[in-house]
């Protein structure tokens, strides 16, 4: 097959995938989509972020969001090649990395699914939140935060093995991450789709609609899917068929060979 000539330039064919799990979280978060999207004729980059997986959370300490931001650009560019794009999919913290590539290398980017993207968190300290001036003063007392992952149904859920706790400071560099994407959403341009839980403990449920209006993509190439039941970890709890659904249907329709095949959740 050869690329389409668009204004002089061959025109980049959708090569691969890229998942991006989110903050204290693994590779364990997102494994539902791995076998769904593995049936697409598409190369696949999964990359446990810097810090994260390892034995103890005190691994994150020190590391900074432009880490985490290196680490998706290097599975990103394994995608691609010379005449790649790739469909970029972030949970959580990994929606707003995903928005970094999407705003940064916009002619790489194919599109993007963005799960439970924490534009607003359900802490009051969070960025954009009452009391976040008060988040840097808290790291200086405070040297962890617990962070537990709850769900919505238990005893139906793949509960993924994860950090309980995180230093804060290593905190106040996601939410720096999140206040400089939302600086950069204006210059996002490809296709998006949001799933969106309704009923969460970490993300408060107006982020969806935030973020929609936030990026500059046209009106009918985003899209929100909403999650009545589910809690954070979308792709682990008791709605994850239909969150995997939601994304193998959007990555079909990006990818045209996938058509003619049989590409099932």
């Amino acid at each position: 097959m050869t690329n389409r000539v668009t204004n002089g330039q061959p025109e980049r064919l959708l090569t691969g995938v890229l998942i991006l799990h989110g903050f204290t979280a693994n590779l364990e978060s997102v494994r539902a989509l791995f076998g769904p999207l593995g049936r697409f004729d598409l190369k696949m980059a999964t990359p446990l972020l810097r810090g994260h997986g390892a034995a103890s959370p005190d691994e994150l300490r020190g590391v900074t969001w432009r880490e985490w931001l290196d680490d998706a650009e290097n599975a990103f560019e394994t995608l691609t090649g010379t005449g790649g794009k790739a469909v970029v999919i972030g949970h959580s913290m990994g929606a707003l990395l995903a928005l970094q590539l999407a705003a940064r290398r916009p002619e790489l980017v194919d599109s993007v699914i963005l799960a439970t993207p924490p534009v607003r968190l359900t802490s009051p300290l969070g960025p954009g939140r009452p009391l976040h001036f008060l988040a840097p003063l808290v790291s200086h007392v405070v040297d962890r935060w617990d962070m537990e992952a709850r769900f919505a149904d238990p005893g139906s859920a793949i509960i993924p093995k994860q950090y309980d706790w995180a230093p804060t400071k290593t905190i106040l560099s996601m939410f720096e991450l999140l206040e400089e994407t939302m600086r950069i959403t204006g210059r996002v341009r490809v296709p998006a789709l949001i799933l969106q839980a309704r009923h969460e403990s970490v993300v408060l449920p107006e982020s969806a609609e935030i973020l929609t209006r936030a990026i500059a993509t046209p009106p009918e190439a985003k899209s929100i899917v909403w999650f009545d039941k589910t809690d954070h970890q979308i792709f682990c709890d008791c709605e994850r068929k239909a969150a995997v659904d939601a994304v193998v249907s959007f990555v079909s329709k990006r990818f045209p060979a996938a058509t003619n095949q049989s590409v099932k959740a």
